[in-house]
C-alpha cells in the first residue's frame, strides 16, 4: 500500500460554490477501536478514504475515483461518517443545484496494542469555536482469572 497523503485540516471551497456548514454539534459518537480497524481494513471504505484525504470530494467524484458503484461509495461514506472519520458540507452552486461534498476530520490516528488488548485515538480536526472532538477507543482482551 502507497503511502497516504497528509489529511487536510480544513475542506477547501470550490470557486463559485457556497458552503452551509449545521449548526448541529458534532453528530459522531466514539467508535470502538474493532469497529474503526474494521472499517479501514474494508478495500472500498480503504479506496473512499484515500481518496477523500487527497482532496475533499463530491459523492460522483468518490464513484469516478475509486471505480466503484455509486451504492457501494455512498455505504462506505456512511460507514466512514459514522467512524468518526468523515464528515461532509452541502454545497449550493450558483445555479441553484446542490450536493454534498465530503472531507476527512481526522488529523491522525493512533493505534496502540498492549497486553491489556488494543485502542485507538482519533484526533479530529476542531470546529471553529467548538469543543475538542477527539476521543479515544478501546477493545481490550479481558483479563483471565486464575482457576
Amino acid at each position: 500500500m502507497a503511502e497516504s497523503p497528509r489529511l487536510p485540516t480544513e475542506p477547501p471551497a470550490a470557486p463559485g460554490v457556497a458552503e452551509a456548514e449545521s449548526d448541529q454539534p458534532a453528530r459522531h459518537a466514539p467508535v470502538e477501536t474493532d469497529e474503526l480497524l474494521e472499517t479501514l481494513g474494508d478495500e472500498y471504505a480503504y479506496r473512499v478514504f484515500e481518496a477523500i484525504v487527497e482532496e475533499p470530494r463530491t459523492g460522483r467524484e468518490l464513484v469516478d475515483a475509486t471505480d466503484a458503484s455509486k451504492p457501494t461509495v455512498y455505504r462506505r461514506l456512511q460507514d466512514l461518517e459514522a467512524a468518526g472519520l468523515v464528515d461532509s458540507t452541502m454545497q449550493i452552486v450558483s445555479d441553484g443545484n446542490h450536493c454534498k461534498r465530503f472531507h476527512a476530520v481526522v488529523t491522525s490516528i493512533k493505534v496502540r496494542f498492549d497486553a491489556d488488548g488494543f485502542g485507538a485515538r482519533l484526533e479530529q480536526k476542531p470546529r471553529p469555536g467548538g469543543p475538542d472532538r477527539s476521543h479515544t477507543t478501546t477493545t481490550g482482551a479481558q483479563p483471565h482469572a486464575d482457576d
